[in-house]
């Protein structure tokens, strides 16, 4: 048994979106087999769930979740030669924290979720250089960061964005290559991502384990139709809706695909349910059929009522935790190939691909008249969801760390 300490940059509780979701269940598991201990940051007046985190690790004192104004950002994207991403969390309140806790207890390994935390590597190679160091990369940032500058640079209205993508892609190519470098295992959440990574560092090479997204499928795949009608769509849509990637593909479902859908289908509505909707998204606010809900407490209800599932998405890398919840729900899915990247889809078996706004249209038109087929790919999609439960990253992590820490 290990002792660990995990850093997240939100509580991993209540798991309430990506990031959270995986952080939750991946701490479960290292405590299934290791002495886990938690350091996070929060923000002011969030949810915080100490009581359930603390059935699962020793949680130290949270910190305070760093603000900056536009102009600090400003000035730190004109004068800082480092991504804007490694700036994020940057604490003096944090750091203290983490010396606290390498000081106070001897731990054999620090697993860092997030390239955003990163940042804090030279502190504990600074404190305890032959302790192991696992990073947790949630994404293949520069990727990432890549596909937005091309997604928005044939727009000129989104020229300042893509300005900022361009900057950021070429910090991030050195930023993300040297932290991974810096530490001793990387993980990936899926072989796409692992590919990613090999080719930023290359001709270097580092080991990459994939220990994909993960969540509790039970807490999905059964229930009955909740009786309040506002949960019920035709179509859905879950996610963070101020995450750029999660805004770019509402607007591009809305401006492109949802008209041709509407011509068929008058009636047809379409539900946006995740936390802080981006004022880009206030246009979507009087168009009918839309609603979009802002923050709620469950998602569960809403898949569960759904019709359909879309993940409209042109942007990102990983993979989706909205698509794991969604297939655990048994929902028919229809996604564009980059919003089902890193999964072993099979188009038409697990879910259907569309990625012009025409097949999108023409799929989910269709699907919406056949039930039958509807089912077919809920359930074959429920089947694919069940290797994604928490459950089965036990023995992956058990792995990672075995080959990491030699026994005593």
């Amino acid at each position: 048994m290990a002792k660990i300490l995990m850093l997240t940059a939100q509580p991993p509780y209540p798991p309430q979106q990506g990031t959270s979701l995986r952080n939750w269940h991946l701490l479960r598991a290292l405590a299934e087999i290791h002495d886990v201990a938690l350091l996070t940051f929060r923000e002011s007046g969030g949810p915080f769930g100490l009581e359930v985190l603390e059935t699962v690790a020793d949680v130290l004192p949270p910190v305070e979740t760093p603000t900056r104004t536009k102009a600090k950002r400003l000035e730190q994207l004109i004068i800082s030669s480092q991504p804007d991403i490694a700036l994020r969390l940057a604490s003096e309140n944090f750091q203290t924290q983490l010396q606290k806790a390498i000081s106070s207890g001897a731990f054999d390994a620090f697993q860092i979720e997030g390239i955003e935390l990163a940042r804090y590597i030279p502190i504990i190679r600074g404190s305890c250089p032959a302790v192991r160091i696992i990073l947790d990369c949630h994404n293949a940032e520069t990727e990432l960061q890549r596909r937005a500058l091309e997604t928005d640079l044939p727009h000129p209205a989104r020229w300042p964005a893509a300005v900022y993508s361009w900057i950021q892609v070429g910090r991030l190519r050195d930023f993300e290559k040297k932290v991974c470098l810096a530490a001793d295992r990387i993980i990936a959440v899926s072989e796409a991502d692992r590919a990613h990574l090999n080719r930023l560092l290359a001709p270097e090479t580092k080991a990459i384990e994939v220990i994909p997204n993960t969540i509790d499928v039970t807490e999905y795949s059964s229930g009955e139709q909740p009786d309040d009608r506002n949960y019920r769509f035709d179509l859905l849509f879950t996610g963070k809706m101020d995450y750029r990637p999660n805004v770019d593909g509402v607007l591009w479902f809305a401006n492109e695909v949802w008209p041709r859908i509407q011509d068929e289908l008058p009636g047809v509505t379409w539900g946006i349910v995740g936390q802080n909707p981006h004022p880009r998204l206030d246009q979507l606010r009087n168009k009918p059929g839309i609603v979009l809900t802002g923050w709620v407490q469950y998602i569960r209800p809403y898949l569960v009522a759904a019709t359909i599932y879309i993940t409209p998405l042109r942007i990102g890398s990983g993979t989706r935790l909205k698509l794991i919840e969604a297939m655990s729900a048994h929902k028919p899915i229809v996604s564009t190939t980059i919003g089902a990247e890193g999964f072993p889809i099979r188009n038409g078996e697990e879910l259907i691909i569309a990625d012009t706004p025409a097949e999108m249209a023409q799929a989910v038109v269709a699907l919406l008249g056949d039930s039958a087929r509807r089912e077919r790919l809920g359930e074959a999609a429920f089947r694919l969801a069940q290797q994604y439960d928490w459950r089965n990253t036990i023995p992956q992590l058990e792995r990672l760390y075995a080959g990491l820490i030699k026994p005593e």
